[in-house]
C-alpha cells in the first residue's frame, strides 16, 4: 500500500517545497514571536485558498496537457491583452524569481552556517561565501539531469526532511494544544498584525506555483483517469506544507524575547530553552527550505519563459536550460557576494502583487471554458470558492503594492 502511495505522489510536494522558502520561515517566525498562536487561522485560510487554486491548475494541466503560460498564449485572442499578460508574467516570474533566488540560497546558507560555521573564501579582493556556491552546485546538478523523476525524488526527500525538522522542533516546545486549536479556528486581529496576516497568506498563495503545477502534472500524468490522484496529491501536499508553516509559528511562540528577525535567530533563541538539539533541527529545516526553493524557483521561471515565448518546454532543451541557469547563477552570485538587490525585489513584489489577482482571474475564466475542459470545467461550488479567493488576491495585491511604496 505504501509503495502504491509513493508511486502516485506527484508534483504536490514540489509545490509545497516552493511555497515554504526562507521568506516563509522568517515570516512564520516573526508571526509566532510577535503574536503567539493568534495568527494560526491565517495559515488555515491560506491552505484552503492554495488547495482551491492549485487543484484548478493541476486539472487544467492534465486535461489540456499544456502549461498555464502556453494556454495564456493560445487562449487570449486580443494581441494587445496577450502581449501585456505575457510581459507581466515574464516580469513577475522570471525577474521576480531571479531576485528571490538569492534569498532562497541565503536561507539555505543560514541553516548550514548554524551547523558548520561560516567558510568565506577571499578571491581577488572579493569575499565569497562558499556555502552559497555549494548549494548552487547541488541545485545545478539536480536541474541539469533534466529527469523529472530524479528531481521529484530529491525534492520529496528534502521536503520530508524539512517537515520532520520543523515538526520535532515544535513538539520540543511542548505547546498548549487547546490554545493551538483556538488560534487555528478563532480569527483574531491583534494590534499591528494586519501586515503579518497579509504576509502569511501572500507567502503561501504564490503565483509561480500555479504555473509550476500545471507544467509538472503533465510530466507525471497523461489523462483524465489520473485526476483523482492529482487532487489527492495536491490536498495532502498543501496541508502538509501548511502544517510545516504552523510548526514554525508554534516553535517561535515559545520564545520570550522579541529580538528575533529570522530563523537563525529563532535557532539561537530556542537553544537555552531546549538545548542544542532544537538549534540543529531548525537549522536542517531552514537548509531544506532554502535548497528546495532554490531548485523550484529557476524551474518555474524556465517553464514560464518557454511557455510564454513558444519555445520547447522539454527540461533538457537548450533554451529551457538557459533560463534556469541564468536565474540560478544570478542567485548564487548575489548570495555569495552578499549583494542586496532591494530595487529588483521591490519591482518583483509589485509585479507579483499585480500578477496574483490577474492569474487567479484568468484561471477562473479558463476553468469555465467547456471548449477546453469539457465535463471537467468548474462546477458552481468551485466557482464560488474561486471568486472568494479572487477577492482575497485582489486585496492582497493592492496591499503588497501599497506596502512597497510605503503608503501603508
Amino acid at each position: 500500500m505504501i509503495k502504491n502511495w509513493f508511486k502516485n505522489i506527484g508534483p504536490g510536494p514540489l509545490v509545497a517545497a516552493a511555497f515554504i522558502g526562507p521568506g516563509t520561515v522568517t515570516l512564520c517566525t516573526i508571526a509566532g514571536v510577535s503574536f503567539g498562536y493568534a495568527l494560526l487561522w491565517a495559515m488555515v485560510l491560506s491552505i484552503v485558498a492554495t488547495i482551491v487554486l492549485q487543484e484548478m491548475s493541476a486539472r487544467l494541466g492534465i486535461i489540456s496537457q499544456k502549461g498555464l503560460s502556453e494556454i495564456i498564449r493560445t487562449e487570449i485572442k486580443n494581441p494587445i491583452f496577450r502581449n501585456l499578460a505575457i510581459l507581466l508574467i515574464l516580469s513577475a516570474i522570471v525577474i521576480g524569481n531571479a531576485a528571490y533566488e538569492a534569498g532562497n540560497i541565503s536561507g539555505g546558507v543560514l541553516g548550514l552556517e548554524t551547523i558548520v560555521g561560516n567558510p568565506i573564501l577571499d578571491f581577488g579582493g572579493l569575499s565569497i561565501n562558499t556555502l552559497s556556491v555549494i548549494i548552487g552546485v547541488i541545485a545545478f546538478i539536480l536541474l541539469y539531469i533534466g529527469n523529472y523523476k530524479v528531481l521529484e525524488r530529491a525534492l520529496i526527500s528534502l521536503v520530508i526532511l524539512m517537515s520532520l525538522a520543523f515538526l520535532i522542533t515544535a513538539i520540543m516546545t511542548k505547546p498548549n494544544l487547546s490554545e493551538i486549536f483556538k488560534g487555528m479556528f478563532v480569527p483574531k486581529f491583534p494590534q499591528d498584525s494586519i501586515l503579518t496576516i497579509i504576509g502569511l497568506i501572500g507567502t503561501t498563495v504564490v503565483p509561480y506555483n500555479l504555473f509550476l503545477h500545471a507544467a509538472l502534472v503533465k510530466e507525471k500524468w497523461k489523462g483524465e483517469s489520473d485526476l483523482k490522484y492529482a487532487q489527492k496529491d495536491t490536498i495532502i501536499a498543501v496541508i502538509l506544507g501548511g502544517i510545516v508553516s504552523m510548526c514554525i509559528i508554534i516553535s517561535a511562540a515559545a520564545i520570550q524575547t522579541q529580538e528575533i528577525n529570522n530563523a537563525a535567530d529563532l535557532a539561537k533563541g530556542l537553544e537555552p530553552l531546549f538545548g542544542s538539539f532544537a538549534k540543529y533541527f531548525l537549522a536542517i529545516g531552514l537548509f531544506a527550505a532554502g535548497i528546495t526553493s532554490a531548485i523550484t524557483a529557476p524551474l518555474a521561471a524556465a517553464y514560464v519563459a518557454t511557455g510564454c515565448l513558444g519555445w520547447n518546454t522539454n527540461m533538457r532543451s537548450k533554451k529551457f536550460r538557459s533560463v534556469w541557469i541564468f536565474i540560478l547563477v544570478l542567485g548564487v552570485l548575489f548570495s555569495s557576494l552578499g549583494i542586496k538587490s532591494i530595487e529588483i525585489i521591490k519591482f518583483a513584489q509589485v509585479a507579483n502583487g499585480i500578477l496574483l489577482p490577474v492569474i487567479a482571474g484568468f484561471l477562473l475564466w479558463i476553468m469555465n471554458k467547456k471548449s477546453l475542459l469539457g465535463i471537467h470545467s468548474n462546477n458552481l461550488k468551485q466557482n464560488i470558492f474561486g471568486l472568494v479567493i479572487l477577492a482575497i488576491t485582489i486585496f492582497l495585491g493592492l496591499k503588497s503594492i501599497l506596502k512597497v511604496f510605503n503608503l501603508l
